[in-house]
């Protein structure tokens, strides 16, 4: 019996020693990062970006992989089931993320099934209207609004993006009413709002900036914590009085839970260092990201947090997912 302990304890050391040789040699095969959207959108340029910097350090190669569908929950659910040895990495964004899951049933639990890397970029939105509507700031608008309950009318690019949800919270918190009309997206939008079949819009930045710089479109606020370095200008939500206004679309770095912790370790370390690098910043900037590069420890908060509230901003006013 003692001989057959000693035997499975031996294994267990052999194995325990193959597992820290093969952790000490990552990446020693190909990784994958998978995006869930197609080519050309924000966290698509960035994973291709951060492929092109990491194949710098890691000489085996680092390849984007956009798995599109469903709004980006195909590949979230992809990666949830895909071995948790590091060669599988996820950006990932918080409609997958805290959103969804608030709104529909899914093949994959947010909080259980993925170790958070690092939080990379915040899409902001711009409070936008034309140029001709009456209101010129933001307690004008809200005046308007209340004293003519029937005039805002919004679009959005879609029930539970971050411009539909930044309206209900708009809403919830300035006591006006809005109409909220569901579109495919913003290029589907913008020729409604700018002919006047809308009157204002909460907006990705990338989006609607340059029609307000054309003064085409204007801008009351943003919706981020904090002023973009692309419209320094252009006050927050809470700095025009409303307290923790936050309606942003973020994406971020993860991989499957049980990614042993010194890969994902080596992987922040690489993707800190790569988000320093002044070109990489120029040009994430430059598209209106806000970029974040917060701890895993923080990160994971970020998710725990987030799900419940916009929980209760959907619960509240009575969204439903499209069937």
């Amino acid at each position: 019996m003692k001989t057959f302990f000693r035997a499975i304890a031996a294994m267990a050391l052999c194995l325990a020693a193959g597992a820290a040789l093969a952790q000490q040699g990552y990446p020693d095969k190909p990784i994958r990062i998978i995006v869930g959207f197609s080519a050309g959108v924000a966290p698509d340029v960035t994973s291709r970006l951060f492929a092109d910097k990491f194949n710098e350090t890691w000489a085996k190669g680092v390849v984007v992989d956009n798995v599109t569908g469903a709004g980006g929950n195909l590949a979230v659910a992809q990666t949830a089931k895909a071995a948790a040895d590091g060669y599988t990495l996820l950006m990932g964004g918080n409609a997958s993320l805290v959103i969804n899951p608030n709104l529909m049933k899914l093949n994959y639990d947010p909080l259980k099934d993925f170790a958070y890397i690092t939080q990379v970029f915040i899409v902001p939105n711009l409070v936008v209207v034309r140029p001709d509507f009456p209101a010129k700031t933001m307690p004008e608008l809200i005046a308007l609004a209340k004293a003519q309950p029937d005039l805002l009318i919004a679009g959005h690019a879609g029930v539970g993006t971050s411009q539909h949800l930044g309206g209900e919270l708009f809403m919830a918190m300035t006591g006006v009413k809005m109409q909220q009309v569901p579109y495919r997206g913003t290029p589907q939008v913008l020729p409604d709002l700018l002919g006047g079949r809308l009157n204002i819009f909460f907006g990705n930045i990338s989006n609607v900036l340059p029609l307000v710089r054309e003064g085409k479109l204007r801008a009351f606020a943003i919706t981020s914590r904090k002023r973009s370095p692309q419209i320094p200008e252009l006050p927050t939500m809470e700095e025009l009085g409303f307290a923790g206004f936050d309606a942003t679309a973020w994406f971020g770095l993860m991989a499957p839970a049980g990614t042993p912790q010194p890969i994902l370790d080596k992987i922040y370390q690489e993707t800190s260092k790569v988000m320093a690098m002044p070109d990489v910043r120029k040009k994430l900037e430059s598209l209106g990201l806000q970029l974040v590069n917060n701890t895993p420890a923080e990160f994971t908060e970020l998710v725990r947090k987030e799900t419940p509230m916009w929980g209760k901003v959907i619960k509240d006013a009575g969204i439903k997912a499209v069937e």
